[in-house]
């Protein structure tokens, strides 16, 4: 029989994500982050997840392509198949963990597979927020899986309620967490090398109707000549707001790497968040304040908590951290936009405030909060 693990000890942690590690997305992005922290500690870590091409890291084990499923207003790329089962409960036993970490644990894939194998104590963290169907239409199943769950945890307040109403019990609040280093690198390398173009919007984030890009391309008619729209990744509209759109303005890019996507948020003069909605916690919003580069954003729930909500240990900002417009109003975006490209005062106490902002939410400060969950449930 294995020996168990002790609080201090180094631990064996084994983290589960039940999206592709290929595509870019808010949970992908919190679950690596999370590993290469805790690996810096010292604490063995692997992530387990599905993989549409090679793994991002070493410290992943892929379990399976993955099926692109809708969820939320979205498309969500997991892995509920059979073979990407059994190949989590084979990693699972060959790793022999001392603790797992299931992020969306009731989502198919290997998150669940995890909860129903349940081969060490778990903790498991719900992102989501808007509504989540398949709770009720398994409804018994889902409270049942939930209860093998050791402790629960959720990244928001809407995230929290959306579980509760379906899934009643004790939720701790811990929010997501940025790699503040990481940005503040990439804010130094565009200082030192500062771009003489012209003032520059940036989006990211999948081309779908809830993400709002179509709002931002319609208000940037209203911008400043000469504007430049950076816009990154792809999906289900960019060929249609391509050609309705087609200002030289806008550049199309793409998906793009981890590198080329720090580097533009800190080059580029003001980040816009544009979302409708469903948005459970806006992470992007503080990776941008870290950097130093202004925001812009849809005042939904998930963005106004970032922006001016409490933060981890109770404190908020002195004004808000980003500038809020209406959802889907793009004279509003348009006008937010102008101000911080045509007003340097403006944007340099505004991305004083989000700097200030973005630091609250440091990674290693949710790491510590997350490794004391897991050095009890060993100990």
């Amino acid at each position: 029989m294995k020996k168990r693990a002790s609080p201090g000890d180094t631990l064996r942690i084994g983290i589960t994500c039940p999206y592709s590690l290929s595509l870019p997305g808010g949970v992908q992005g919190q679950v690596l982050a999370l590993a290469r922290s805790l690996r810096r500690r010292g604490h063995e870590t692997r992530v387990l997840a599905p993989c549409d091409g090679p793994p991002p890291a070493v410290f992943v084990t892929p379990v399976g392509m993955s099926i692109p499923t809708s969820s939320n207003g979205s498309v969500a790329p997991v892995a509920p198949d059979p073979s990407a089962a059994l190949r989590t409960i084979r990693a699972l036993w060959d790793e022999d963990f001392d603790v797992i970490h299931a992020h969306e644990p009731l989502v198919p894939g290997p998150s669940l597979t995890t909860v129903l194998v349940k081969p060490a104590p778990i903790v498991g963290t719900w992102h989501a927020a808007g509504s989540q169907p398949h709770y009720k239409v398994w409804h018994g199943l889902a409270n049942w899986a939930a209860g093998r769950i050791d402790r629960r945890v959720a990244v928001s307040a809407d995230a929290a309620d959306l579980a509760a109403e379906h899934l009643p019990g004790d939720y701790d609040l811990l929010f997501n967490g940025i790699e503040l280093d990481r940005f503040r690198a990439a804010a130094e390398a565009a200082a030192a090398t500062p771009s003489a173009e012209a003032p520059t919007v940036f989006f990211l984030g999948r081309h779908e109707e809830r993400k709002g890009l179509a709002v931002l391309l319609e208000a940037s008619r209203s911008l400043p000549s000469g504007t430049r729209i950076w816009v990154a990744g792809n999906g289900p509209q960019t060929d249609e707001l391509k050609a309705r759109y087609p200002d030289e303005g806008i550049v199309w890019l793409g998906r793009i790497d981890d590198d080329e996507r720090d580097r533009r948020i800190a080059e580029a003069s003001v980040f816009c968040a544009p979302s409708l909605g469903g948005e459970s916690f806006g992470v992007i919003l503080l990776e941008a304040m870290a950097a130093g580069t202004p925001v812009v954003a849809s005042d939904i729930p998930g963005y106004s908590k970032v922006a001016c909500g409490v933060g981890p240990d109770g404190e908020a900002p002195e004004r808000p951290a980003a500038l809020l417009v209406p959802p889907d109003d793009p004279s509003s975006l348009a006008a937010a936009l102008t101000v911080v490209m045509t007003d340097s005062s403006a944007a340099a106490e505004l991305s004083a405030i989000g700097n200030r902002r973005a630091a609250v939410f440091d990674l290693e400060r949710l790491t510590d909060r997350y490794l004391a969950m897991f050095q009890e449930l060993v100990g």
